[in-house]
């Protein structure tokens, strides 16, 4: 049984991320090569949330994406169900769960979200939807407590679209990725499941039918970084 095929049970993926969170964001940021920043931006862009507007960030970790969805005024909710993330970006702003810049910081499974109805503008997951145990019922979660017309705006990894590419990029997936983590002093085996369960995700237009199937409408993507992460949008009726 490879580690991406653990059921998803929230509690074990959850300590694999408890492990890893004091050097999360370092690790992604080397073997991403500086693209997670550019998805970051490109996220934020998507999301468009201005002044007034409430923006629910999902798989939020230690908070770093999260902070991007204020600059325009928004009020924004970092979510995770790490709590050892959660932990790493708390004491990163002086150990309040509230943090001065007004980020609070809850503790939540994707598939149980603890919010009411219709209580968000838009709701975003980067790079943490793969890890859920039920894609399509979190999916319908983030439904529910989004606004009618509200967005859903989701970056994860997806399929490479140059062939030849896509030879050299599985290489490095599961046989680098986790010998650079080791190198930057991260749980190795938390990055061979990342490596893992990438292979086996979603391409982009499945992913998009999981979308539609939880509800969502006008669900469209796009490529980037040649496909090594792919960006869905989605409207609620």
């Amino acid at each position: 049984m490879t580690r991406a095929q653990l059921d998803k049970k929230p509690h074990e993926v959850a300590a694999m991320f408890d492990r890893t969170a004091r050097r999360y964001d370092l690790v992604n940021d080397v073997i991403s090569m500086g693209q997670v920043r550019l998805w970051r931006k490109a996220v934020a862009s998507a999301v468009d949330a201005g002044p007034g507007e409430v923006v629910l960030d999902l798989g939020a970790g230690t908070g770093t994406s999260t902070d991007s969805f204020t600059t325009l005024g928004a009020r924004a909710i970092a979510c995770d169900f790490s709590m050892g993330m959660l932990a790493t970006g708390v004491r990163r702003r002086g150990g309040n769960a509230l943090s001065g810049d007004g980020v609070p910081f809850i503790a939540g499974d994707a598939t149980r979200l603890p919010f009411a109805d219709d209580s968000f503008d838009a709701v975003t997951i980067s790079v943490a939807l793969r890890n859920v145990n039920d894609t399509e019922g979190a999916l319908r979660e983030m439904l529910r407590v989004t606004r009618p017309g509200g967005r859903l705006v989701i970056l994860e990894f997806s399929h490479v679209t140059i062939k030849s590419f896509d030879v050299v990029y599985r290489e490095y997936l599961m046989r680098m990725l986790p010998k650079v983590a080791k190198v930057f002093g991260s749980n190795d085996d938390s990055y061979e499941y990342l490596a893992e369960s990438i292979r086996d995700w979603h391409d982009q237009p499945s992913l998009a039918a999981v979308i539609q199937r939880a509800g969502w409408e006008r669900v469209a993507w796009r490529n980037m970084s040649l496909g090594i992460v792919a960006l869905h949008r989605g409207y609620k009726p």
